[in-house]
């Protein structure tokens, strides 16, 4: 149980089977989160938390933010991080130039790959956006070949989004 803005947050086990559905309920558990909150930091650190334990079959989740021309680790659940990605470079760094989720069914056979997880096969990438502009990105690596889908990019797309307005962009 936790408490949110002095009101009790339960985080609920989701059913994963059917994904629209568990999305629906995630996108739920984060709007309970977020709402009343507008601190990029904060909302970060409880989405990444709230996804890691929600998601199976992840080994890292967090944010990377846009900064001086390059993406800074953000708040994450997992092993360290690269602290610095230059757009264009690895998974991360090209979602962000390009401004489109990237799915990776396996990191190495994606070229230019960054290894900061020798554990991690696949990864979901989510440029984070408001207006056109990069706010960062939302990243996520699993040990499992293939792991995410376009289930997983639209469901983590509605829950960026979410994130975004959050913030009061």
């Amino acid at each position: 149980m936790l408490v949110v803005n002095h009101v009790m947050f339960e985080i609920q086990s989701i059913e994963f089977s059917n994904k629209s559905g568990f999305y629906e309920e995630l996108l739920l558990q984060a709007r309970g989160l977020l709402t009343g909150e507008h601190d990029r930091v904060a909302n970060a650190a409880n989405l990444a938390s709230l996804l890691h334990h929600a998601l199976p079959d992840v080994i890292w989740t967090g944010f990377y933010f846009y900064l001086d021309g390059e993406l800074l680790v953000g708040p994450f659940q997992g092993k360290p991080a690269c602290v610095r990605i230059k757009l264009g470079e690895g998974v991360c760094g090209t979602a962000a130039q390009l401004r489109e989720t990237q799915i990776i069914e396996d990191v190495h056979a994606f070229n230019g790959h960054i290894v900061c997880d020798v554990a991690a096969i696949s990864e979901i990438v989510v440029p984070i956006t408001s207006n056109d502009e990069l706010v960062g990105v939302l990243d996520i690596d699993s040990a499992s070949h293939g792991r995410f889908d376009d289930d997983d990019r639209k469901g983590l797309e509605a829950i960026v989004n979410l994130y975004v307005h959050s913030l009061g962009y």
